[in-house]
């Protein structure tokens, strides 16, 4: 088992074609993100809720941060 003080590494991948992300925490999937209140769903949902999604040190945002969702519309990103 791992070091109970040790934080969980997470990742936002890169965008999709379509605009959405793949977050990561080690080798597990968490899921996928269409935009920023996604990404912060996903780490509840995995009991990491209290990371602070847009600057914390143990989110690395690959391919661009989290005002950056390429390849969706204004319309998909308000819903």
């Amino acid at each position: 088992m791992g070091d109970p003080t040790r934080h969980p590494h997470i990742v936002v991948h890169p965008p999709a074609l379509d605009g959405s992300r793949r977050v990561t925490s080690g080798d597990a999937v968490l899921g996928v993100a269409s935009h920023l209140d996604d990404v912060v769903e996903l780490l509840r949902l995995a009991d990491l809720d209290r990371t602070g999604v847009e600057r914390s040190e143990l989110v690395e945002w690959q391919g661009g941060g989290p005002d950056d969702w390429p390849g969706l519309s204004q319309e998909q990103h308000e819903e």
